[in-house]
């Protein structure tokens, strides 16, 4: 069973190539990282408008199959961040864990991590979670945080998203643990 992810940079001006985007690149070289098992990504690069980032997700998990959508961007309380209200829109069920993991690491560095309103959701059998818009802030978020010898102070949101996905029916998806260790219970992990 193949792996899909797919990849949906929400931004006004990176859209209209005012500037580089930089949400994709970062998300492919941590999952390039991260995730040993093989997997395609299909990515995406679109404006800040709820009905076009609706239409995009509908289209990463009906269509395309991806079994993990990851957005970076818009995600915040300004008027034009709806990043959020279209996730909310196209799913079946809310995950908030997700959310609160990811203010959680963010807390450690600002104070204005309480302004995200990052969520997980799931649509059909397909994982979507909304991430933080800088390289730095999705690496942590992903990751968690590590004191000074390697070791986790905060987990990271991606250690649960393997089994997540094992438990929608989707591909048995493993992880450099040196990168983030996926967490499964005994009773899921495969030989």
């Amino acid at each position: 069973m193949s792996f899909r992810i797919g990849l949906v940079s929400v931004s006004d001006r990176a859209s209209q190539g005012v500037y580089e985007d930089k949400g994709i690149p970062a998300l492919q070289e941590w999952l390039a990282s991260a995730v040993t098992t093989p997997f395609e990504i299909v990515d995406r690069l679109i404006a800040d408008e709820q009905a076009q980032i609706e239409a995009t997700l509908i289209e990463l998990v009906d269509v395309e199959q991806c079994d993990l959508v990851l957005t970076t961007g818009g995600t915040g309380p300004a008027l034009r961040d709806v990043t959020p209200d279209a996730t909310l829109a196209v799913a079946d069920r809310e995950m908030p864990g997700f959310g609160e993991q990811m203010r959680q690491i963010s807390l450690k560095f600002v104070p204005t991590a309480i302004l995200s309103r990052q969520v997980g959701v799931i649509r059909k059998r397909c994982l979507i979670l909304n991430l933080p818009g800088q390289p730095k802030s999705i690496r942590e978020t992903l990751e968690g945080l590590k004191d000074g010898l390697g070791h986790i102070i905060v987990p990271g949101i991606f250690a649960a998203v393997p089994y997540c996905i094992q438990l929608l029916e989707g591909p048995y998806i493993e992880t450099d643990p040196e990168v983030v260790a996926a967490f499964r219970p005994k009773s899921a992990i495969k030989p």
